[in-house]
């Protein structure tokens, strides 16, 4: 049964940095899949990012340079460091794993999935709040 448990968020200032975890279990997290989404309070789930098995990520715009997404592979866990943060990064954040990539059309390449209907197996979720 896979499990995925995220880390506690966390409260910072403008500007600050959090780093989340998920640690993932029942299965080989290596091979899989897996990404980062975010839930504000009145707004939908959107993702924020996504690593395939080769360790390469794809960024939704508004985290791009600001956020980073890794894997240890060994630990079976997943980060995201968060820089620069600003308050309408405040969200839940989930963790989310899938046993492979959904390549999606956009701007007329394709690339990996940011759709949470892609991604079959989700963690509990973790506050982050930021404020000015």
């Amino acid at each position: 049964q896979v499990q995925l448990v995220e880390s506690r968020g966390g409260s910072v200032q403008s500007g600050g940095s959090l780093r989340l975890s998920c640690a993932a279990s029942g299965y080989t997290a290596s091979s899989y899949c897996m990404a980062w989404f975010r839930q504000a309070p009145g707004k939908e789930r959107e993702g924020v990012a996504v690593i395939g098995s080769d360790g390469s990520g794809r960024y939704a715009d508004s985290v791009e340079g600001r956020f980073t997404i890794s894997r240890d592979n060994a630990k079976n866990t997943l980060y995201l460091q968060m820089n620069s943060l600003k308050p309408e990064d405040t969200a839940m954040y989930y963790c989310a794993a899938a046993q492979r990539c959904t390549l999606r059309s956009s701007g007329g390449l394709y690339r990996r999935s940011l759709q949470s209907a892609d991604f079959p197996f989700w963690g509990q979720g973790t506050q982050v709040t930021v404020s000015s």
